[in-house]
């Protein structure tokens, strides 16, 4: 299983941020993460910005990857809107 994590200690993004590096970090692991190859079990992934350190990740299409383990759940709004803007890209 693989849940995204959010924390009211992450740094919360705004419209205005300028970041540009951003990694996935397995915080079970303890090292990057890609598509599971940073161990076996469970994962606990945060995004990680160059900039500001761990930040929540809210919302974006890639959370349709991991809507099963999402914590917290997506609502039904959240899910509509992440849909659209996965069709939108494709």
């Amino acid at each position: 299983m693989t849940t995204i994590l959010r924390d009211p200690g992450f740094h919360e993004p705004t419209d205005e941020d300028d970041c540009r590096r951003f990694g996935y970090v397995c915080r079970t692991h303890d090292r990057p993460y890609r598509h599971e190859s940073c161990g076996d079990g469970p994962h606990l992934i945060a995004l990680h910005c160059d900039e500001h350190g761990p930040e929540n990740m809210w919302p974006q299409p890639l959370m349709l990857m991991f809507l099963a383990g999402f914590d917290p759940p997506l609502s039904d709004e959240q899910l509509t809107w992440v849909q659209e803007q996965w069709d939108a890209d494709d």
